[in-house]
């Protein structure tokens, strides 16, 4: 169940949260090493007009991201929603979200419930997955059942002039299931920026890129 109402929540609850599962022999986990934006930037793209980015720019970004999956992760997600955001005690924000994505080891789609955890202090997001939420209009919503539940974990590191992009995620499987690190090992291999990154930077920044 979505705790969007309780009033006691802050950004810790979320990465106590996150933590447990993370470490819980029975889920499954798996975090990307980080990304260093400009170096594969220059490395794996051309780009016009040239330019660097910046840790606020990423920050930027993510937030933009975690309210509208729709335009930022489209190869994911083929529809989504956002509400219900507030501001909490210690000056994070919560919010709820819907959207209708892929699975990650299988094509079928379904709905996933996501409590929205953003940090502007730590630069850091959690998406915590929900089996049911409350809709904005009062109704209840149910996550669908094709896969497990999952945690996310977003976030910025590095200098203003060096970001680096964060990333991990911990599937809530009974028993731990290595398929579900396959294709987050393939993205590694592949060595390109993640594509809410590539869509970002041709979107508002308005940057053309080419890989190589």
């Amino acid at each position: 169940m979505s705790t969007l109402a309780v009033p006691t929540l802050r950004f810790a609850t979320a990465d106590r949260e996150f933590q447990a599962a993370w470490n819980n022999p029975a889920c499954t986990p798996f975090e990307l090493p980080p990304v260093n934006v400009n170096k594969v930037l220059k490395d794996r793209y051309r780009v016009e007009p040239q330019k660097r980015l910046t840790r606020t720019m990423i920050w930027d970004m993510e937030v933009k991201k975690s309210w509208d999956p729709r335009t930022y992760i489209p190869y994911v997600v083929s529809a989504g929603r956002s509400w219900g955001r507030h501001t909490l005690e210690d000056g994070s924000e919560l919010f709820c979200r819907s959207s209708m994505q892929q699975g990650w080891i299988t094509p079928e789609q379904g709905r996933i419930l996501e409590d929205v955890y953003v940090s502007h202090a730590e630069q850091r997001i959690f998406f915590q997955g929900r089996a049911t939420m409350t809709a904005e209009d009062g109704g209840s919503l149910r996550a669908s059942d094709f896969q497990p539940l999952f945690h996310v974990e977003h976030g910025v590191g590095g200098s203003d002039d060096e970001p680096l992009n964060l990333w991990r995620i911990v599937m809530l499987t009974s028993t731990k299931d290595m398929r579900y690190t396959e294709p987050f090992e393939q993205m590694v291999r592949a060595g390109l920026l993640p594509g809410f990154i590539e869509i970002y930077i041709e979107k508002d920044l308005q940057m053309r890129l080419t890989r190589i």
